[in-house]
């Protein structure tokens, strides 16, 4: 959505995480960084950053669910080092913030002073989304952000939009929910 297409006139405006709020890519990257250290620590040998520059390369040549098992073929790894993998994305500390795109940080800044409601709906584990949340750099524009987990939702046989809205004391045609990045005009 282009940012001067967005309706002004919802009460409550709903943001996915990743690549909508801040790029995925950033995440994903340090993952791969700390699953290097991880590994050369295991192994004894100093693999960290071919297998990082590795993880990268199949990233952004195949996508992201190939690059485990691409990894662990080239690098000839046991199985188990994909639970250590799907561990570090829960768990794992990252070394930098994840960043807002700036076109969002001026939206949030906007529908704050605007009195609008902002929150975040997001898919997937919700305890790996969560992490993805608490290394976001904020600069204070969380205050008051309700987050929901549509994965949790769902499970319960909850509708989302119209339990978001039910909490809000809103009605759902007031939502207007962001599932891709805003782009500049």
């Amino acid at each position: 959505m282009k940012w001067n297409e967005l309706p002004l006139d919802k009460k409550l405006y709903l943001f996915e995480l990743d690549d909508v709020l801040y790029p995925k890519q950033d995440f994903l990257l340090q993952i791969y960084y700390l699953f290097g250290q991880f590994v050369e620590f295991n192994e004894g040998e100093s693999l960290a950053s071919s297998l990082t520059e590795f993880m990268k390369n199949i990233l952004l040549e195949k996508g992201e669910d190939a690059v485990f098992e691409e990894v662990r073929k080239h690098f000839s790894f046991k199985e188990d080092y994909a639970e250590n993998f799907e561990r570090l994305q829960v768990n794992g500390h990252l070394p930098l913030k994840l960043l807002l795109y700036n076109e969002i940080k001026l939206l949030f800044a906007s529908l704050i002073e605007q009195g609008k409601t902002i929150a975040v709906l997001t898919a997937g584990n919700p305890a790996l989304q969560l992490n993805k949340l608490k290394h976001i750099d904020w600069q204070g524009l969380d205050k008051g952000i309700r987050v929901y987990f549509s994965d949790e939702l769902l499970f319960r046989n909850i509708d989302p939009i119209p339990y978001i809205a039910y909490e809000n004391g809103v009605i759902p045609k007031d939502i207007l929910y962001l599932k891709e990045k805003i782009t500049k005009l």
